[in-house]
């Protein structure tokens, strides 16, 4: 995998776990504060796209993974 294909699948997968766990109706619910978490993500995402950097992606590529669409 790249690293790209590797922040978008955490990202999703945080995404949606913390939309569990942050919405009352959830089996799996434990705080609406979870929800917080959710926008943090997205807020990163927002921010990855205009400036065209991304944390993950920086410290993923010096664990060796490799870059590229």
């Amino acid at each position: 995998m790249k690293s790209w294909q590797i922040v978008r699948l955490v990202a999703g997968t945080f995404i949606l776990l913390s939309l569990a766990l942050g919405i009352e109706g959830s089996p799996v619910f434990v705080s609406p504060w979870w929800l917080a978490f959710t926008a943090f993500v997205g807020a990163n995402l927002l921010q990855s796209a205009l400036t065209k950097w991304c944390l993950m992606d920086s410290i993923l590529r010096k664990m060796g993974v490799e870059p590229g669409c």
